[in-house]
């Protein structure tokens, strides 16, 4: 070992640290950033279900549905993200708040990855999230003319 290639194993050592950390640090970040879009969609349609069977009215249950979903994301930090929420009523689809109807909501969104230009191709990546709550409408209020 000749004296002008001392010291090189220590700065060949560090790129190879830099290279191999910079992909390491993404995936842990994004893997992050999926489990808090998972947290806040399952936490939206939580809270969009027990809206929507504390409403009064199957119109103004989905407008509240839809703010306690919109709250719950922003609540993780992805008050941008999109969100898809649909309601579904079994036995009485037409008619939600009635009788012993359970109330199925569910939320869909998607949460973008890190550090990913949209030059790429196909807009930025992302990660596509999903998740349902089912409430008996019983559960969150007194069915009408029950005595108690």
């Amino acid at each position: 070992m000749n004296r002008s290639e001392r010291g090189s194993a220590l700065v060949e050592f560090s790129w190879l640290g830099i290279l191999l950390l910079a992909p390491l640090l993404w995936i842990v970040v994004s893997v992050f950033e999926v489990q808090r879009g998972a947290f806040a969609v399952s936490a939206a349609a939580r809270a969009a279900g027990r809206a929507y069977a504390l409403a009064g009215s199957d119109a103004l249950g989905h407008t509240r549905a839809a703010a306690a979903a919109r709250q719950a994301l922003a609540d993780q930090g992805i008050e941008t993200a999109p969100l898809e929420l649909t309601v579904s009523c079994t036995p009485y689809p037409r008619a939600c708040h009635a009788g012993t109807s359970v109330i199925t909501v569910r939320v869909a969104s998607r949460v973008d990855l890190p550090w990913l230009p949209e030059s790429l191709g196909g807009g930025r990546p992302g990660f596509a999230l999903e998740a349902a709550h089912t409430v008996p409408v019983g559960r969150f209020q007194e069915a009408a003319g029950a005595t108690g």
